[in-house]
């Protein structure tokens, strides 16, 4: 009887496993990961699949740890097994998912050690604003380097599609530059300027045809440090956008693609002010390969658009690694699901939809900046400017794409404004007959 019983269990593990794979690529929509024995469970149902896959819990002081050892030899012991033993978990697809797969760990982010003491009253740190007290983590984790990073890192990030995490990458195709990443001098970008009253000013600069004829150039260059990004046509526009750049935002594409896209208004290459500090949005594989490249001195090896390019040599003389940071997914997924959550994320072009890269430069300042003023950004009047403010000769249409929600990010800006978080440049003054350009 036994040995029969026996017989019975061994055939129903079997098929339970069988069940498992044939089950994978078509997950449901909202997933939980779950604990007993490294199982993960469907959320809503009485179904659970064994895996080896690690569970994560959620810490409220310091963001994401295992399950809590008893003692310290303890801790060490497991974390030596666990580093022996982890590996990658299985590839999850985009395809397996009809719209944005929601873990129970979505929310539950990597924190550094408390930011900076500021003894600036103006700080957006001291917001009376409860919403945003509410969403905003002051000490978020914002960089990727190679010490932060490690298989279980890999496997919770794995779950998210890019640039919020590693979904459909492979180890061995990502982590060979990701290795190479420097942890950062300072675990804070900016810091307040010698002498002042310790508030840290920050302009962040927007393409948006509002800035045309706006004569915003010395004020934005007054502030203690000017972020711009994507295709920063400077040359020419000093009095409506300024000459500084202190902090230059950028995917592998925008810095590859603006010299072709915006040569004809004299844009000759990304800033490259002495000192500037360059912070790369890893966006997708390319931008992997792009930093392999850049990060070993070398040209890209791998086939595609960047086959056979040199990275290093896009930053005009500026690239140094100490003043080179790139994105933490973690950041990049807290400025979407906290500020930026677009019902475009319910539908079936999810794996596209993401935060604009201005939107995501515009937090990185709200997170290393006392107090922030934004030029060049989407407005309620929109409508009445072109698309870019170097467009000068013609009145163009804001263009719209499938993978931003611009008019979301329109809104969001102006509710930091009106509570004071931001200060958002916006022209009331309708456009004389003389100053407006012929529709193109």
């Amino acid at each position: 009887m036994a040995v029969h019983v026996s017989r019975i269990f061994s055939v129903l593990f079997m098929a339970s496993v069988m069940v498992f794979i044939l089950s994978w690529e078509h997950l449901p929509k909202s997933i939980s990961w779950a604990d007993f024995s490294g199982m993960y469970r469907h959320r809503g149902e009485n179904i659970s699949y064994h895996s080896r896959v690690s569970f994560w819990e959620v810490s409220s002081t310091a963001g994401l740890t295992t399950k809590a050892e008893t003692t310290e030899s303890t801790k060490a012991a497991e974390a030596s097994k666990r580093a022996k033993n982890e590996t990658p978990m299985p590839v999850l697809y985009k395809k397996s998912f009809k719209m944005l797969p929601r873990w129970d760990f979505e929310d539950v982010y990597n924190q550094d050690a408390p930011p900076r003491p500021t003894t600036c009253e103006q700080s957006l740190r001291n917001s009376k604003d409860e919403s945003f007290r509410k969403a905003f983590l002051p000490n978020i984790r914002l960089f990727l380097h190679k010490d932060n990073i490690n298989m279980s890192e890999w496997n919770r990030l794995s779950h998210f599609n890019n640039p919020f995490g590693f979904m459909e990458y492979k180890y061995n195709d990502v982590m060979a530059s990701v290795k190479l990443i420097p942890k950062p001098e300072e675990p804070l970008l900016l810091r307040p300027k010698p002498g002042g009253d310790g508030c840290v000013r920050c302009a962040v600069v927007g393409a948006a045809g509002i800035l045309n004829g706006s004569k915003m150039g010395a004020e934005i260059d007054a502030h203690d440090y000017v972020f711009r990004m994507n295709g920063a046509v400077i040359e020419g526009y000093e009095d409506d956008v300024g000459s500084r750049t202190s902090v230059y935002v950028h995917t592998a594409y925008s810095m590859y693609a603006s010299l072709d896209y915006f040569k004809k208004y004299g844009y000759k290459g990304a800033p490259h002010d002495e000192g500037i500090k360059y912070v790369m949005i890893p966006e997708g594989l390319r931008d992997f390969q792009w930093l392999e490249g850049l990060l070993k001195g070398e040209k890209i090896p791998y086939e595609g658009r960047f086959h056979n390019i040199e990275p290093r040599t896009y930053y005009s003389g500026q690239y140094n690694e100490s003043r080179f940071y790139v994105l933490h997914q973690d950041f990049l997924r807290y400025v979407r699901n906290r500020f930026l959550q677009t019902p475009h994320l319910n539908t079936s072009a999810w794996p596209i939809v993401r935060p604009t890269n201005g939107a995501f430069a515009l937090f990185l300042a709200l997170h290393t900046c006392d107090v922030v003023s934004a030029y060049g950004f989407m407005t309620d009047d929109y409508k009445k400017y072109s698309n870019y403010y170097f467009e000068k000769a013609v009145k163009t249409n804001v263009h719209f794409y499938v993978n931003h929600d611009y008019l979301m990010e329109k809104d969001v800006w102006k509710d930091l404004h009106n509570s004071k978080v931001i200060r958002l440049y916006q022209r009331t003054e309708p456009q004389t007959e003389k100053e407006k350009p012929k529709q193109r």
